[in-house]
């Protein structure tokens, strides 16, 4: 999985669009379970879900012009877990 995923942020970094669709499946149980710790961490009343979380932040990390460029899979987790 691990060179799955650097090989798909490389294609993402190219411009590839269609590989963050790829990409998801791959992270999504590891981005929960960032978000989910991230959630217990955040004062009670927190109207925000981890799954909601994850979303949001997996947009920003792949989506739109400005997304940034990803050194490797360990780079993109680092800041996924910020």
């Amino acid at each position: 999985m691990n060179s799955e995923v650097t090989k798909i942020l490389t294609a993402i970094d190219g411009g590839d669009r269609q590989a963050a669709s790829q990409l998801l499946p791959l992270v999504y149980d590891e981005l929960r379970r960032l978000a989910s710790y991230k959630m217990t961490q955040e004062k009670s009343g927190q109207t925000l879900q981890p799954t909601a979380l994850v979303h949001e932040a997996f947009m920003r990390l792949v989506g739109g012009e400005d997304r940034p460029q990803w050194d490797s899979r360990g780079h993109f987790f680092a800041a996924a877990a910020e």
